[in-house]
């Protein structure tokens, strides 16, 4: 394993995370793939053994069954100190008034229920999990710093948004003297680029860690178009959303990850995962349904790409609607 310094944090991570959308109770949320306890427990206890310090869970995953299912494996399993523990905040967790968004007493009540779940007295780094229309920024803002002086939160995060959102939310700490966000979680993979733009280039002038989610594009990166029995893409409906109206475009892509796979003697998510590195991100957040998937990951630290190789994988790309910030 490699590790790499978060950002502008003292944090070091593993430069791979463990994501924690695939653990849950299948009976309990809308994703029927999700794996149960006792298969979560054996990813999570392998990626340990291999290095892995770095897991990412969120307090709607599983409608909290995957922040239960971490807490107790990375409890059972791990020295607390080593680790690194990230969730979010602002799925909506319940019907009725106060189950969503961005509030002091949404965010508030949502961290403690996350310590709970989490079995933990403390979250090294918690995310905004999209931006809230609804709650103004100075109240989010300070409820999440409020929380960091309280020692309940170490750093802070944010998830899918607009530069100019997060470049507002960075703002208004720096204008109050609160805690900024040092990580952005952003969608970000070969077929989609658009955090290219703006985002990407403003977090790497003011030193903030990028740990992009969907990595392998919900692994239409990792097989031939349209090659999948899985559970996962036949159910998938949110990424056929963020992929299907450019596939005409994305198979040309799909297809150079084999090309330059298959010249270097790699598998294709080697390929895509080095690529993220190589443009600057600090650890893609990668989901995980089988044990067999984390050698796959590792070995992609083998995998060296010239200027060439990436300029031969990026040139099919065109422009796709915005996804993900919504």
């Amino acid at each position: 394993m490699e590790y790499t310094r978060l950002g502008n944090t003292g944090l070091e991570v593993s430069k791979i995370c463990l994501g924690g959308m695939s653990f849950g109770d299948p009976n309990k949320w809308i994703h029927s793939w999700v794996l149960d306890e006792e298969q979560s427990r054996k990813i999570i206890k392998k990626s340990l053994d291999m290095g892995i310090n770095f897991f990412d869970t969120a307090n709607v995953y599983g409608l909290g069954s995957s922040e239960e299912i971490m807490g107790k494996a990375l409890k059972d399993y791990a020295k607390r100190e080593e680790i690194v523990i990230a969730t979010k905040v602002s799925g909506k967790m319940h019907e009725g008034p106060n189950g969503e968004g961005l509030s002091r007493k949404y965010i508030l009540h949502e961290v403690e229920e996350s310590l709970k779940r989490l079995e933990t007295d403390y979250i090294d780094l918690l995310y905004i999990h999209r931006w809230d229309h609804h709650t103004p920024i100075e109240e989010t803002m300070a409820a999440l710093h409020d929380l960091v002086k309280a020692g309940k939160v170490h750093y802070l995060g944010a998830s899918s948004m607009f530069a100019w959102q997060f470049q507002q939310a960075q703002n208004c700490a720096e204008r109050n003297g609160w805690t900024k966000f040092s990580v952005m979680q952003g969608h970000y993979n070969l077929l989609y680029r658009e955090e290219e733009r703006e985002m990407n280039p403003y977090c790497f002038e003011t030193g903030v860690a990028l740990a992009p989610y969907s990595p392998l594009a919900s692994g239409r990166l990792t097989r031939d178009w349209g090659d999948s029995d899985s559970k996962r893409f036949q159910e998938d409906e949110i990424a056929k959303r963020k992929y299907e109206s450019t596939k005409d475009t994305d198979k040309n892509i799909v297809e150079r990850v084999k090309v330059i796979a298959d010249k270097q003697g790699v598998t294709r998510s080697q390929v895509s995962v080095a690529w993220l590195w190589a443009k600057g991100v600090t650890a893609p957040i990668v989901g995980i349904t089988k044990e067999k998937y984390l050698d796959d990951f590792v070995g992609a630290f083998d995998v060296s790409l010239s200027v060439e190789d990436i300029a031969y994988l990026e040139e099919p790309y065109t422009p796709h609607e915005i996804v993900g910030h919504k």
